[in-house]
């Protein structure tokens, strides 16, 4: 059975994702600042949480050894955040990247998984934007995550299996919640103010429950190495304008809910495709937009 390490695994995604990974029989190693607290993790037999940073190279190489698969979430996951200290965002971001590859090369890592995110395109006119496409990146946060794209793809070959995988904005609910992404925004907005405020609206914005988000990264853990080496994958499902985001949100927690609108200088509309990931390795989401405001309310 794999050992699978996974960096930022106390995080939205990894909280979420590490349970399924146990269930399925999984050994699982956590390294995360756990600056939310590690109650966000179950207790289990088979998990190894480690306080820990990501940067420090002494504590990588004491824990990388024996893992076949590396899942690399660990990063300031944001534009806002990586602004507030743009010399700290980078240096979590790309400068402990490479040598985070490299260390798990040497220690004998099959498999290495990379979250990047569908941010890299930047503002496309295309009205579905695929992975062959040029990359935009318009913020320190997207570039840095096609740089490190860059730099896993050089080390792909036979014996140490790279996958790329940009998703689209997650939402829905996680022990350990973020409501800084926009399904979550207007679900917080509409629960607790009855009013969602929508900052222009006919912006589009691709969203991926986060459930489905977590079968894609166990579905890649599972395929082997020749499926999808060197791969890189669009992950979302439905691309809604911020409107279409809104009714939904109303529509699911309350009919009461106002929706008001703000002018917004903020222009960056994204409209992916996820065809190749359903084409390659018959990925398909099986939860909407609804479920994941729904899983918000009832939590």
């Amino acid at each position: 059975m794999k050992k699978i390490f996974i960096t930022g695994g106390a995080g939205y995604v990894g909280a979420v994702m590490v349970p399924h990974l146990l269930e399925q029989g999984y050994e699982v190693t956590v390294l995360d600042l756990m600056i939310y607290g590690e109650q966000v993790l179950p207790t289990h037999n088979k998990l190894n949480a480690i306080r820990g940073d990501i940067r420090n190279q002494g504590l990588l190489q004491k824990i990388i050894p024996g893992h076949d698969v590396v899942i690399h979430l660990a990063c300031i996951s944001n534009d806002p955040s990586f602004e507030l200290n743009p010399s700290l965002g980078k240096s979590i971001n790309f400068d402990c990247f490479e040598p985070l590859v490299k260390l798990s090369i040497d220690n004998g890592v099959k498999k290495f998984i990379f979250a990047s995110s569908s941010s890299v395109y930047g503002v496309k006119e295309v009205s579905n934007v695929n992975e062959d496409m040029e990359l935009k990146p318009l913020t320190d946060y997207s570039k840095y995550k096609a740089m490190c794209e860059e730099v896993l793809q050089k080390y792909s070959n036979d014996k140490f299996c790279t996958c790329i995988l940009r998703p689209a904005t997650v939402c829905g609910y996680s022990p350990r919640q973020r409501l800084d992404v926009v399904v979550n925004i207007f679900s917080n907005l509409a629960y607790f103010k009855r009013k969602i405020s929508v900052f222009g609206g006919s912006q589009l914005r691709p969203n991926i429950n986060i459930k489905d988000m977590v079968r894609a990264y166990l579905k890649i853990v599972e395929l082997p190495n020749d499926k999808i080496n060197g791969e890189i994958f669009n992950v979302g499902f439905e691309n809604h304008s911020l409107d279409q985001l809104a009714l939904i949100t109303k529509q699911v927690i309350s009919e009461e809910t106002l929706i008001e609108h703000v002018e917004s200088n903020d222009n960056r509309s994204y409209h992916i495709s996820s065809q190749k990931i359903f084409e390659k390795i018959n990925f398909m989401p099986k939860f909407d937009i609804n479920d994941a405001v729904l899983s918000l309310k009832e939590a």
